[in-house]
């Protein structure tokens, strides 16, 4: 599909065990070891909110615990 064009599906943000996000159709069974976040909408809104709330980047595995 050419990403010029509108993509007028419905995703939903998913999150997996490392604390990593993305997003997945609404229509579609989730991968194994993904569960949704809560947020649903376009493609956009659905980007726009994975901006706002995942701000490290580094998986859950590969962070330091304080001493």
């Amino acid at each position: 599909m050419d990403r010029e064009q509108a993509d007028d599906r419905t995703y939903r943000v998913v999150v997996n065990d490392e604390d990593q996000h993305s997003i997945w159709p609404e229509d579609r069974e989730l991968p194994a070891g993904w569960r949704a976040e809560g947020t649903v909408g376009s493609e956009q809104e659905c980007l726009d909110r994975i901006e706002a709330v995942w701000t490290d980047i580094t998986p859950r595995s590969a962070r330091r615990v304080p001493a």
